[in-house]
């Protein structure tokens, strides 16, 4: 029984998550545990876990009174969030033109290969999911040539944070005249070029396109919760 109860939560978790992530759950919005229950044919209980583990990670906002909702859009939080990632991650990707070698430029053009070979959109027109995963390894492999162990983590902390942002921005905006592939080419090139300012440039853009059209959607919507703390990210 225990093992088909945590099946049953794991679920109920992947569920909730997909929905979260697809921007189907808005930001800030009330999650009730009884309604969720009767959608998934579970317990109280084991809504309840599930819950709780997408707390732990920032998707969701537990409160004594209030129960569970998705986590509020900040708009400060992703502006803080934005500057730091463009400080940090700029300075990762100099050190690594800088410092980087052949492997490391090898690196950079597999990396970027596999994101050419990988649609945004899967065939039914819905988010591929499995282009997170391949455009963070690009990324990383940008910033891998910087002989920093710390500030790669640092770096791989920061994009991880902005990960539900990132989802709410492929969701909830449009951005049609966007050419990703062409900004992950032109990342690639400046960095094998070993022309820090301008790919500097480019990455300062690259990271601030999607906070700017989130953070105008949430205004023009009302979507931020005026009550919402960085703290809550």
């Amino acid at each position: 029984m225990a093992k088909e109860s945590a099946t049953r939560t794991e679920e109920v978790f992947d569920g909730i998550r997909r929905d979260l992530l697809n921007g189907q759950l808005v930001p800030g919005q009330r999650l009730k545990t009884a309604a969720l229950a009767g959608h998934f044919g579970v317990s109280l209980s084991v809504v309840r876990e599930a819950l709780t583990r997408l707390a732990e990670q920032g998707l969701v906002v537990a409160s004594p009174q209030r129960g569970f909702r998705v986590k509020s859009l900040s708009i400060d939080d992703l502006s803080d969030l934005t500057q730091t990632r463009i400080q940090v991650e700029s300075l990762a990707l100099r050190q690594s033109i800088a410092k980087g070698r052949v492997d490391w430029e090898a690196a950079v053009v597999s990396a970027c290969h596999t994101l050419d070979r990988t649609p945004v959109n899967a065939e039914d027109g819905q988010f591929n999911e499995d282009w997170p995963a391949v455009h963070r390894a690009f990324h990383q492999a940008l910033i891998s040539g910087c002989g920093s162990p710390r500030l790669e983590a640092i770096v791989t902390s920061l994009r991880d944070s902005a990960e539900l942002y990132r989802r709410w921005y492929w969701a909830l905006t449009e951005d049609q005249v966007r050419n990703l592939t062409e900004e992950h080419r032109q990342l690639r090139d400046l960095a094998l070029d070993r022309d820090a300012d301008t790919a500097v440039d480019a990455l300062t853009e690259h990271i601030g396109r999607a906070p700017r059209k989130l953070i105008a959607y949430a205004r023009e919507h009302n979507l931020e919760d005026p009550t919402s703390h960085p703290s809550e990210a």
